[in-house]
């Protein structure tokens, strides 16, 4: 089986992850390493397109046969899925919270006024300058190591990351702080991975739905990615969303789904929340969404960045 993935150290160690589980099971698995123009690139996010830079690549791979699977960070893929391509699995998701790296091991609310805080995310930018502490947020470039180096060699005081992606890199240690979602909501599906095969690939993609997938993880991303859907925004968007799943008072599934649109300079914010059975995962992000755009949200959403 021949593995696509993103060359960088932390899609690799993604992706074995994966390799290593269907190589549990019996499977020969290869990596076949894809560079994406989001790799390639050094401009911000929004600068060259932002939703799709990381996955375009790995989707054309897998179209022409040149790979069988190809493994995505969740909150990297457009929310609108190709009629050839199936995510065949969602596998349990690791802590989608994000992660606050400083020089001096601070945390984030004692970092001094002034303090230059790096983060590529207009998500985490605009929810940052929301919190009213006098931080110099500044767009960055580069993988987890380049970034934080530049914590290291002072050119930032801190950097904010996923804190799942510290994790799978064996570096969560160096992490300040993670974020409480109270004070910054993750993106939608992050801490996810998406492993994504051909539609035609029927028997392949029942496997590794068998092998892999995590139903309850599939449920709480289908939330936030309904709810992204719906707004019409990006993964580059200034949107937060996170499903907790937990049990109601009748001890079955229920998810606690809440989100967040922030103004780019995070002056002005909608953040709403709802509740409903794990089965209507979907309908609940619709019906968030709406009650997000009827508070005024389809404005931030449509704001440039400062």
């Amino acid at each position: 089986m021949r593995l696509g993935t993103r060359r960088s150290a932390l899609a690799l160690a993604q992706s074995e992850l994966v390799a290593k589980a269907l190589r549990d099971n019996g499977h020969d698995v290869e990596l076949v390493e894809v560079v994406t123009e989001g790799d390639r690139s050094a401009a911000s996010l929004t600068q060259i397109g932002g939703t799709g830079v990381f996955v375009t690549e790995l989707r054309e791979r897998l179209r022409c046969g040149d790979v069988d699977v190809a493994v995505h960070s969740l909150k990297d893929l457009p929310t609108g899925q190709p009629d050839d391509l199936v995510v065949a699995a969602v596998p349990t998701r690791a802590d989608p919270r994000d992660a606050l790296v400083s020089r001096d091991g601070s945390r984030l609310d004692l970092l001094p006024a002034g303090s230059r805080v790096g983060t590529g995310s207009p998500r985490r930018a605009a929810q940052l300058r929301g919190l009213g502490l006098g931080l110099d947020v500044v767009a960055i470039r580069g993988n987890v190591d380049t970034r934080l180096r530049k914590v290291a060699g002072g050119e930032y005081d801190a950097v904010v990351v996923a804190a799942a992606g510290l994790a799978r890199l064996g570096r969560l240690d160096e992490a300040s702080e993670l974020l409480d979602p109270g004070q910054v909501l993750p993106a939608p599906g992050q801490g996810a991975l998406a492993v994504e095969c051909r539609v035609a690939d029927t028997e392949l993609a029942t496997a590794l739905g068998k092998l892999l997938d995590d139903p309850v993880s599939r449920a709480a991303v289908t939330a936030e990615r309904t709810l992204l859907a719906a707004l019409e925004a990006g993964c580059s968007a200034p949107v937060g969303a996170l499903a907790d799943i937990g049990l109601d008072e009748s001890g079955n599934d229920e998810i606690y789904l809440r989100a967040i649109v922030v103004a780019v300079d995070g002056s002005r914010a909608v953040r709403l929340s709802t509740t409903g059975p794990l089965a209507d995962c979907e309908r609940l992000g619709q019906r968030l969404a709406a009650d997000l755009l009827d508070a005024g949200a389809a404005d931030l959403i449509g704001e440039t960045s400062p």
